[in-house]
């Protein structure tokens, strides 16, 4: 079976954490961490992960600039973006600039699982 390959993009090293649990349990393979969205951009195209989960507020890069750069030079990218509570307009923008989709923190699990699919069939 060929493992979905994941890169998580994420400021705080908790929900890096939580992230990479909740994926490792489900199967997925984390092939790399950032924490910020230049890295992020950066290990993109040196690791060119199924799908990357992409946390919206960070340093140096935010999740939707580092989002429109992943896009411009890799149109097929499949990102997620991570939301927290209230973050309504940028979740538009993230949409308008080629997310695929968006989870809310806390993370469940479950809906964690049936985004990724989803994203990647």
């Amino acid at each position: 079976m060929i493992m979905t390959t994941v890169l998580i993009v994420d400021d705080s090293r908790t929900s890096r954490k939580i992230l990479r649990g909740i994926l490792e349990s489900e199967g997925y393979e984390i092939v790399g961490e950032a924490t910020n969205g230049l890295e992020g951009y950066e290990k993109y195209g040196e690791l060119k992960p199924d799908v990357v989960t992409m946390d919206i507020t960070m340093p140096v890069l935010d999740g939707i600039e580092s989002l429109k750069k992943i896009k411009t030079d890799y149109p097929e990218a499949k990102v997620i973006m991570i939301t927290a509570a209230g973050q309504k307009t940028k979740m538009v923008e993230a949409i308008r600039s080629g997310a695929s989709e968006f989870i809310a923190k806390p993370f469940e699990p479950e809906h964690l699982k049936t985004i990724i699919d989803k994203v990647t069939k």
